[in-house]
């Protein structure tokens, strides 16, 4: 197969901006040629946080913060350019995930929110979006869809390997040797931790995991956030800031709590909540990969590496992909398989009654 250029376009849960990469690919390769990171105004950040919950003329705003969104993804997208030393035409398409406001798969809904005609006039590039809904229709979660990359690139018929991404929310992907391959998120990952210590310190996160480091765990705490139904759910299962959110929290905490003690606990609740999938859902794992946000968080990476022993924890950047750089490209990948034809999901991950082609192309 032919290499052709693409761009993938993430913005994630934990709301810190847009993420995008410029990779060459043939289906099964993929070599990241340069990235580049766009952070959120704080103004932005915060109305996409208020619209996680409904309010007052919540439609307009909508439209118009979608508006400003595709505004910062084009400037994301000539910088990248720019950086790259490449113009409009030498990309086939630009793969853009949007940014979740809301994700009801019991509803039949989730709700990515950008304009991707306006990326497109913006860009001069064609704009593949909407990647979620017609797995969604066709009666899966619509999430998570990056195992279907992690398949495409590191499955090996002689390596049971796991990848594990940390975003805001986290999910793995069991790349058995045989059998389906299987994935569902497991839980919150970074994203509790970043609104607790951006309401206590006002901090964007907790670089390192040191505030975490220095608190105790409440193990009553634990348990209740443990108690949470979303944990016992069988797969396929998909998540969210509309069940894992600060109101979710508060309801669970006690005043005597201390703040820093909480964020060694949300800390835990990551730690543990993966473990358990894994241990549970992954047996005699060979290999894990992990990647995104919490990567980069020391003390969550040691926490798990106690719970999965004698499971060796790695991170992405060995499978020839930097952690900030995978869900971006898979995102390319899915734009990709959209411009040719290609299904992009995995039923067995995310409950569709079959392969479908994802994604709406909106022509340059």
């Amino acid at each position: 197969m032919s290499r052709e250029l693409f761009i993938g376009l993430m913005s994630g849960t934990s709301l810190d901006g847009a993420d995008s990469v410029v990779v060459e690919l043939d289906g099964h390769h993929c070599q990241v040629l340069h990235q580049q990171f766009t952070p959120y105004p704080p103004e932005l950040r915060q109305q996409l946080l208020a619209l996680h919950t409904s309010s007052a003329n919540e439609l307009e705003i909508t439209a118009l913060t979608g508006n400003t969104l595709s505004r910062l993804y084009a400037e994301n997208v000539q910088l990248l350019l720019s950086t790259a030393n490449l113009e409009p035409i030498n990309i086939t398409a630009i793969g853009c995930h949007g940014q979740t406001i809301r994700h009801r798969p019991e509803l039949g809904f989730t709700l990515q929110i950008f304009n991707p005609a306006l990326l497109t006039e913006l860009t001069g590039i064609t704009v593949v979006a909407d990647f979620r809904s017609r797995d969604l229709a066709a009666g899966g979660h619509g999430a998570p869809l990056v195992p279907a990359f992690h398949q495409a690139l590191f499955a090996d018929a002689y390596i049971h390997r796991v990848l594990l991404n940390i975003g805001g929310i986290a999910n793995l992907t069991d790349l058995a040797i045989d059998g389906p391959v299987t994935g569902f998120d497991t839980g919150p990952g970074n994203m509790l931790m970043d609104a607790w210590i951006e309401q206590h310190q006002g901090k964007p996160y907790d670089a390192h995991g040191s505030w975490a480091a220095s608190g105790q765990v409440i193990p009553a705490l634990l348990e209740h956030m443990l108690a949470e139904p979303f944990f016992t759910q069988p797969a396929p299962k998909s998540t969210g800031r509309d069940t894992f959110n600060t109101t979710w929290l508060a309801a669970l905490l006690h005043q005597d709590y201390q703040a820093v003690d909480v964020q060694r606990t949300l800390l835990e609740l990551t730690a543990q909540s993966i473990a358990t999938a894994v241990t549970q859902n992954c047996s005699n794992v060979d290999e894990l990969y992990v990647c995104g946000g919490g990567a980069y968080n020391s003390v969550l990476l040691q926490r798990l590496q106690q719970l999965l022993q004698p499971v060796t924890i790695n991170l992405s950047d060995e499978l020839g992909l930097a952690v900030n750089s995978v869900e971006a490209a898979a995102f390319a990948w899915l734009a990709r398989q959209a411009m040719h034809g290609l299904p992009g999901n995995l039923p067995a991950v995310t409950g569709a009654k079959g392969p479908r082609i994802l994604g709406a192309v909106y022509a340059a």
